[in-house]
């Protein structure tokens, strides 16, 4: 279980590792302080060097995998790229642990928010390039796009360096246990990808990716400096592979439409011949054979 929560001290984010979570992610907003300042003028937030600190205390706490994000539009987009970066290269220069995952929300339309008051939005384009400089400036991270951006967007920056991606997403309190009432929206931000999970996974199949439900590293003990090993080596790819392909069909017995597994079941036959390690498939092979008859939880 991931976590995203505000700012807090070592010894809470001690708790936290102790309970065993996954990643702990917390956007930044914006790296400009003096912005910062102002749009956090009072409360537990306002403190930026507290705020902008907190990775520092998770890693203290012995929480090793972090997720970093800006909100673009709030300051100028090369200062907070510039920041982002400098604050990725800090984590692994001091720690020697870079972040996890980095996530590119642009700023949109909310209950008390319009996008248009604030004047550093940046255009399809700019966001574009943006992401395909994060992934080549930290090409072991992984990078989070939200159901905010629409199907187009997120199609477009999947093949420039996007790796995860939501669906069928509620930002509302408690949004996933029933549907608020028209009157009472308590939605974060407006989402503009409506599509059910289904319709997402299929899609994603259908563009040649393989969608992955994987939590092998966590359970294994894959974090931090463990995980950056093997992903900055490429050795990560004879756990990923596997795993995301057994967990695919995982997801397709027990979830997926007629449709969606017919394209599933497909993908998984032509991409098990991609796996390297002929060890390696034989076990996959197995191990699909009784995920097909009921069995569940298979991992490398």
């Amino acid at each position: 279980m991931n976590v995203n929560i505000a700012a807090t001290t070592v010894e809470n984010y001690r708790k936290l590792r102790d309970a065993g979570i996954g990643t702990y992610i917390l956007f930044q907003e914006t790296y400009h302080k003096e912005s910062y300042e102002k749009l956090h003028p009072t409360g537990p937030k306002h403190n930026y060097c507290y705020h902008t600190e907190a990775m520092d205390r998770a890693m203290q706490g012995g929480i090793d995998d972090v997720g970093l994000g800006v909100l673009f539009g709030l300051e100028l987009y090369r200062y907070e790229f510039a920041g982002l970066l400098m604050h990725a290269e800090h984590l692994e220069a001091a720690f020697g642990v870079g972040p996890h995952t980095i996530s590119v929300p642009r700023i949109k339309r909310a209950d008390d928010i319009d996008p248009n008051v604030f004047d550093n939005g940046i255009d399809d384009d700019t966001f574009a390039k943006i992401v395909a400089c994060i992934r080549i400036a930290v090409p072991y991270t992984g990078m989070i796009i939200s159901t905010r951006e629409s199907k187009s967007v997120r199609e477009r920056l999947l093949h420039l360096g996007i790796s995860q991606i939501s669906g069928a997403s509620k930002t509302s309190v408690g949004g996933y246990a029933e549907e608020e009432p028209e009157d009472e929206k308590s939605e974060q931000f407006d989402v503009s990808d409506n599509r059910t999970l289904d319709e997402v996974v299929r899609w994603l199949m259908e563009q040649g990716y393989i969608p992955s439900f994987c939590t092998a590293c966590y359970r294994e003990g894959r974090t931090g400096d463990r995980f950056m090993s093997l992903c900055k080596s490429g050795q990560i790819q004879n756990c990923c592979q596997p795993n995301a392909l057994m967990t695919l069909k995982e997801y397709l017995m027990d979830y997926a439409s007629p449709k969606t597994r017919e394209v599933g079941e497909r993908l998984i036959e032509n991409e098990m011949k991609n796996v390297a390690s002929d060890k390696v498939r034989a076990i996959a092979t197995e191990r699909l054979i009784k995920i097909e008859q009921g069995e569940r939880d298979f991992r490398f």
